[in-house]
């Protein structure tokens, strides 16, 4: 099977209000390296080596198929024949080879450095995706344990940590660093590749913890540091919801590799999974907010076939009501999981009450799932401009933001 998690799709966008361009929404290189591609920034395609891979530190791939993506430049000390890696720019020393501990499999290998070794150490005995998870623990321990046989799953582990790392210090910014950079980009290839080959039992665990790291990996990773840069409001591009392309690719793999299966390691986890398969009313607008019904158009004779908003309204109305403590991982992917056929195109669209329902679901869930607050940082108030600025007269949509009637439904203080 080939499911390409870091490819891009086409996309079609109705028009939308006239903005004026800024500095930040700069037009890239069609042929730059693919180094800038992955970064989503404009390539000067300079060479031997693009102006913007120096200053981040990597080999440029401009010219060159054989170089890796993101691959840390190496230059030796002089007088010492010591590695020394760049980094923005300085030379900072690697570890001993005495010292490093390996992960590898029959094709790949890969050199834990002090710092990798150390996130290993710190985040043994807990869990990243939900910290106060027992179960998660336990899963998280014995995926650990797979990483040193599977190259893909110990890349993606280590791009969380950091990941989970720039969360926890805001001082870090909301930019992706060099090292997260590199392990994702790594991960995504490796799995790839593992994912063209024929799938054995016991690749059946890695497989799906990596798929759900990258998932994490791309929805809390946007590539903004400001609301103005973000979508919505920056102007169209292909990766818009790339985080919704990459949940559904892992979710294809649900089948195969099968989690609950009984020998599963995430077998443990199998009330989260009830959750997510929670089934949702198929008429009606019971337990929705009836000022939110009346914002997506809905009543009594709703359903699915004739409101595109159906379920994406009741899968939200399964948190709005929730203490933040009640607000699982589990419940918050009933939404996510929604966002499928003609409500996708809307969202995409960047229609005012789809948006709307995007915006409610990040300040439910972004409250004690900290890869979506990461998201919701800058898009949940790119939201709010954004519907501010083209949606004056909706003044349904705009009594849930801040300042309105209704803004208190998800109060995110």
């Amino acid at each position: 099977m080939d499911l390409d998690l870091n490819s891009s799709r086409a996309l079609v966008v109705r028009e939308q209000p006239p903005r004026k361009k800024t500095t930040t929404m700069l037009r890239r290189s069609r042929y730059g390296c693919r180094n800038c591609k992955l970064r989503k920034l404009k390539c000067d395609e300079g060479r031997p080596q693009c102006k913007r891979c120096s200053a981040f530190g990597v080999l440029c791939n401009f010219a060159s198929g054989n170089i890796p993506d993101l691959q840390p430049v190496v230059i030796v000390a002089a007088g010492t024949g010591r590695l020394l890696a760049t980094r923005g720019g300085r030379a900072e020393p690697r570890p001993p080879v005495d010292s490093a501990v390996w992960t590898s499999d029959e094709s790949t290998s890969y050199q834990l450095n002090a710092r990798c070794q150390d996130f290993i150490t710190r985040y043994l005995g807990r869990s990243l995706i939900t910290p106060d998870d027992p179960a998660m623990v336990h899963v998280n321990r014995r995926l650990l344990r797979l990483a040193f046989a599977y190259p893909f799953l110990m890349h993606a582990s280590l791009a969380v940590a950091l990941t989970y790392d720039r969360h926890l210090n805001a001082s870090l910014g909301h930019r992706r660093s060099l090292e997260e950079c590199y392990h994702w980009s790594q991960s995504t290839v490796l799995f790839n590749k593992r994912l063209r080959e024929p799938i054995e039992a016991e690749d059946r665990d890695p497989i799906w913890g990596t798929a759900a790291a990258l998932s994490i990996l791309a929805f809390s990773s946007p590539d903004a540091s400001t609301p103005e840069e973000s979508w919505p409001l920056k102007s169209p591009d292909h990766a818009d919801l790339d985080w919704l392309r990459v949940s559904h690719g892992k979710m294809a793999l649900w089948h195969i590799v099968d989690p609950l299966r009984p020998d599963s390691i995430f077998r443990v986890m199998a009330a989260t999974f009830a959750h997510m398969q929670e089934p949702l009313s198929e008429k009606g607008i019971h337990g929705i907010p009836l000022a939110l019904a009346a914002a997506c158009h809905l009543d009594d004779s709703s359903t699915p076939r004739n409101n595109p908003y159906f379920r994406p309204a009741h899968a939200l109305s399964h948190i709005l009501h929730l203490p933040e403590s009640k607000v699982t991982t589990g419940l918050t992917h009933i939404f996510t999981r929604n966002i499928d056929g003609p409500f996708e195109s809307l969202l995409r669209d960047r229609d005012p009450v789809a948006l709307l329902l995007l915006y409610l679901w990040y300040r439910k869930a972004g409250h004690g799932i900290w890869w979506v607050e990461l998201r919701a940082r800058v898009e949940c108030p790119s939201i709010c401009s954004y519907l501010r600025r083209y949606h004056k007269g909706n003044g349904a949509v705009l009594a849930f933001l801040p300042g309105g009637d209704h803004a208190d439904m998800c109060r995110w203080e």
